[in-house]
């Protein structure tokens, strides 16, 4: 008996120290932005809390007993624009927060004025979503990953197929988006991308790493160029400038090591290592590609002083995927006959200095980024026989960036301007057999390619007094010395417009137009064939005219949009051998515009989106999006419009996480996706022999492409989320179950070969090999169990 006691006693105190939950403090700084001194008597509020305290004569201030949880402030005074902080996690420490405000001369007495979490942008009214730890940490279905997080917003396609992050918005290719890093560009933001677009089972940035994304799908800010579809722009957080701590995940397909903390009195640090078991989950799933991968990530910041810091940033990748050729079955025999191994090392280094000297913020960013490539696939995987060969593929991408800008205030008006210069190199050795012509043929060459890039752009803003009416005017050129085609700055300006009109309180009508470029891949600048000279010199810059007009309300809780767009493309670069544009390729692994091309192809997409997106804080994050749009391109000016590869004709999300008592939280999204256009496959071509044996894979017949149609497609995620916080601890569960509902997804049954020739007595050009077909329909329920610790 006296045992039983014990033990129950025993049991009580666990359980008593694992529901007395500690709590911290939130502490800060309140600065004015432009003379960047502390502000006394500003009022800080954590938001649906009611807590809150009072700036002192350093700008300083306190706020005691705050429980664990994600927040965001709210700062406010008499004389200064209310301003609403992104989201921050307070979890096994205090914290610590820098908050900037500005003047606002024109604030009437006695108004109370109650900021939003739903952002608004002068430069981008219509367009731009803004993406908080709540929704990186606890979307259903993404399991923390970018990629898949803002699949869930209007205009986005997603692929059915699940294990690809291909990046698809307003109907535009994979290739046509760019990603910034605390204002460093960065290539690519996946492991195993396809060089020449985009895309990867997995996203490369650590999201305990980031504190807030900006998401641009229209009217691009003007000093981040090159760009056609759609920007994603990386907030990191800040390292603690009090304390040292420890944070270890395990989750859908890494396991993660981070930390962050402070050097000295001036100086803070984030720092990340993930190393991947996805091999694991991928051979559970049947799949016959094995990858794994590993990279860090790392951010120094230094305040020189309170006009003066220095952010020092890297990003590294190393990716294998292994073909899993143990495995039986048609399906997997057909994607082992095609797909290469492919190796990846990538990585970028960049910095950023700003000075802030009263109304102007001076910015100067350097970066170098670096990609090596192998792809290599041999017939039927033999590599001991050299004859086998059928790729081999080492290409180097090299980016040295260099960029100034100057930001002024005054008044209501702002202007940004900004100059460009960057160097890149690209080689390539690539062994390539193909058939083209009606005939096997063979690529045998090496590209040492340097291109200078040069830019130049600006911005001017204007905000009325009374905030009802803004409008941004932004121009941007841009140039390079590959050809005659791309080497003056005035054959690429890009204008662009943006206004904004407060109808009645809370309601606004907002519009934007501009002209954008895009750069053609260096896999196109730099090809060969069989050749010793560039074969695609004629190539231009492409470009898209972009049109968007909507209605906006919102309040602290809840906002309502509807917005239609029109985008229309030019000197798109049209396959030569396929005829169909590049842009239609890009959604598989390995490489894209290695190729014959020209700038002739044309497209347009249009649509209407619409999205509903509710806050409670601490409680809810919910949205609802709709988009109805149609893609399409054609070869030139005298060809018929045609579905492009991405024209799904509508998508439909809507997903949530809601916050129980004891820190228990559900997540649920329900997505639908339209079929996506296909192409019927040439048998007669395929059968053949000697085109079989070059690719490992059917060809399409491109006279009939996109006439084919797929069903559409649904499926259902769930995530449950349990914390404990402890006194000096954190540790974490969660269940991720994706495509609870298992629903299956068809695709148009593969042709393959049995590798048996039909007729043998025939010439080597004209044996051909008797074809089966095998079912393309899959539907499987990925359970995922992920774990967090914190010190």
């Amino acid at each position: 008996m006296k045992r039983v006691l014990l033990l129950s006693l025993l049991l009580g105190c666990v359980w008593a120290t694992l529901m007395a939950q500690p709590t911290h403090q939130i502490k800060g700084i309140v600065i004015e932005k432009s003379s960047r001194q502390p502000l006394e008597f500003i009022n800080v509020l954590i938001v649906g809390m009611g807590r809150g305290a009072t700036t002192d004569a350093q700008g300083h201030f306190t706020i005691d007993a705050v429980p664990p949880g994600i927040y965001r402030l709210q700062a406010s005074a008499v004389g200064y624009q209310t301003v609403l902080t992104p989201e921050y996690i307070v979890s096994t420490r205090n914290l610590n927060v820098d908050i900037e405000m500005q003047e606002n001369l024109t604030e009437l007495e006695g108004v109370v004025v109650t900021a939003s979490p739903f952002k608004r942008n002068v430069e981008a009214p219509l367009g731009l979503r803004s993406i908080g730890v709540q929704e990186i940490e606890k979307s259903p279905g993404a399991n923390r990953d970018i990629s898949r997080i803002v699949q869930s917003y209007p205009g986005v396609g997603f692929s059915p197929a699940g294990y690809r992050n291909d990046l698809v918005v307003r109907g535009g290719g994979p290739s046509e988006n760019r990603f910034f890093l605390d204002g460093v560009e960065i290539p690519n933001i996946n492991h195993f991308s396809t060089q020449g677009a985009s895309g990867g089972p997995v996203g490369i940035i650590n999201a305990d790493l980031v504190r807030e994304v900006n998401f641009y799908t229209g009217a691009f800010p003007t000093n981040m160029g090159n760009s056609l579809s759609s920007v994603l722009d990386f907030k990191l957080r800040d390292g603690d400038m009090e304390r040292n701590s420890l944070k270890a995940t395990l989750g859908a397909s890494e396991v993660s090591l981070a930390s962050n903390g402070h050097l000295g009195k001036k100086t803070s640090y984030l720092v990340s290592v993930r190393q991947s078991y996805l091999q694991f989950l991928f051979d559970m799933l049947g799949l016959p590609f094995l990858p794994t991968f590993t990279d860090a990530q790392f951010k120094i910041k230094t305040r020189f002083d309170a006009r003066n810091e220095l952010t020092v940033l890297g990003l590294a990748g190393i990716d294998n995927m292994r073909l899993n050729t143990k495995l039986e079955g048609e399906k997997a025999e057909y994607i082992l006959s095609y797909l290469p191994k492919i190796q990846q090392e990538t990585f970028t280094v960049g910095a950023v200095y700003r000075h802030y000297a009263g109304a102007h913020v001076q910015t100067l960013v350097a970066s170098h980024s670096f990609m090596n490539n192998r792809n290599t696939k041999y017939k039927n995987n033999e590599e001991t026989q050299p004859d086998n060969l059928m790729l081999r593929l080492r290409s180097v991408e090299q980016e040295t960036k260099l960029r100034f800008e100057n930001a002024t205030t005054f008044g209501p008006w702002k202007v940004n301007a900004g100059v460009n210069l960057d160097y890149s190199q690209y080689t390539n050795t690539s062994f390539q057999k193909v058939y083209i012509e009606d005939q096997a043929r063979t690529f045998d060459y090496h590209t040492a390619l340097g291109l200078v890039r040069w830019g130049l752009f600006g911005t001017v803003s204007y905000v009325s007094p009374d905030e009802r009416f803004t409008t941004s005017l932004g121009l941007r050129a841009d140039a390079n010395n590959y050809s005659s085609r791309m080497n003056k700055l005035s054959d690429q300006l890009s204008p662009r417009l943006s206004l904004s009109y407060r109808l009645i309180d809370q309601l606004y009508l907002s519009g934007s137009a501009g002209l954008y470029y895009q750069l053609p891949p260096y896999t196109a600048l730099g090809f060969k064939g069989s050749t010793d000279k560039l074969l695609n010199k004629q190539l231009r810059y492409i470009s898209v005219s972009q049109g968007s007009l909507g209605l906006n309300w919102h309040n602290s809780t809840l906002e309502i949009s509807m917005e239609g767009f029109y985008k229309q493309y030019d000197k798109v670069p049209f396959s030569v051998e396929d005829g169909i544009p590049l842009a239609c390729k890009g959604n598989d692994y390995g490489v894209i515009g290695n190729e014959l091309l020209t700038s002739t192809a044309q497209g347009r997409s249009y649509g209407v989106e619409m999205m509903v997106k509710w806050i409670i804080a601490r409680k809810l994050n919910m949205a609802s999006a709709i988009t109805v749009f149609q893609s399409e391109y054609r070869k030139d000016k005298q060809s018929e419009y045609i579905a492009s590869a991405w024209d799904n004709k509508y998508i439909v999300n809507l997903s949530g996480t809601y916050n129980f008592a004891h820190n228990w939280s559900l997540g649920m999204k329900v997505s639908a996706i339209g079929g996506a256009p296909y192409t019927p496959y040439d048998v007669e071509k395929s059968s053949l022999k000697t085109a079989w044996d070059v690719q490992g894979r059917p060809y399409y017949d491109y006279s009939l492409y996109n006439t084919g149609r797929l069903p559409a497609y649904g499926q259902l995620d769930v995530r449950v989320d349990k914390t404990f916080y402890l006194k000096r601890c954190m540790l974490g569960f969660y269940i991720d179950l994706q495509n609870l509902t298992k629903s299956s997804f068809k695709q148009p049954d593969i042709l393959m070969s049995t590798g048996v020739i039909e007729n043998p007595n025939a010439t080597p050009a004209e044996q051909r090999y008797k074809m089966k077909y095998i079912e393309q329909k899959g539907g499987t329920l990925v359970p995922t169990l992920g774990i967090t610790f914190e010190y």
